[in-house]
């Protein structure tokens, strides 16, 4: 599936899964304007997705770089992964048991490989998506281990997360990162 801004989207298509949290809680998905966030390493491009419903809460799977977890809601029993501004992805529901609370644990692997990258010849980005029926909890970070997630950790709460190599507004994909997180604040009319 397609990465845009350096993320991608959980949403329900019947409205919000999760109030706002800090982003910078895991470094690796948070929930923002009613959706969950994926944080990627790569700018745009595509990544590799897999989604496992579970019933009941699964082992962390082995072998994964990042692992972190949240909770959401699913008003319409449709969990749907999908990019920022595409289409859900031809994946099944994370709501498999249909309407109600859930927990999603995020797997990644590969975000260090092209950080701020939009052109890569091959997909090196992978993620696992658990999910299953569970109450609200805080969110989790489970294991660490890539660089790109400490530093979006290392962001202050109210700072618009810019990650590139150097630091700063000064390429089109730091500007454009800029540009999107202060006009879903409504900074921009």
């Amino acid at each position: 599936m397609q990465a845009e801004y350096h993320l991608f989207h959980i949403t329900d298509p019947q409205g919000p899964v999760a109030g706002d949290l800090n982003a910078s809680r895991t470094g690796l998905v948070s929930a923002d304007g009613g959706a969950i966030e994926v944080a990627t390493g790569i700018h745009t491009g595509d990544v590799h997705v897999t989604v496992e419903p579970c019933a009941q809460a699964p082992d962390p799977a082995p072998d994964w770089e990042e692992i972190a977890e949240i909770s959401c809601h699913s008003s319409s029993g449709q969990l749907l992964v999908t990019s920022f501004m595409d289409e859900p992805a031809e994946l099944p529901s994370l709501a498999s048991q249909g309407p109600g609370p859930y927990r999603l644990r995020v797997h990644a692997r590969g975000r260090d490989r092209a950080v701020d990258q939009t052109t890569v010849a091959e997909v090196v980005e992978s993620y696992l998506i658990q999910s299953w029926p569970a109450a609200h909890q805080d969110a989790l970070l489970v294991k660490t281990t890539d660089a790109y997630g400490a530093q979006v950790r290392a962001q202050p709460a109210d700072d618009t997360i810019i990650i590139d190599h150097e630091d700063s507004l000064d390429t089109p994909s730091s500007r454009e990162r800029d540009i999107l997180h202060r006009g879903e604040r409504g900074e921009y009319s």
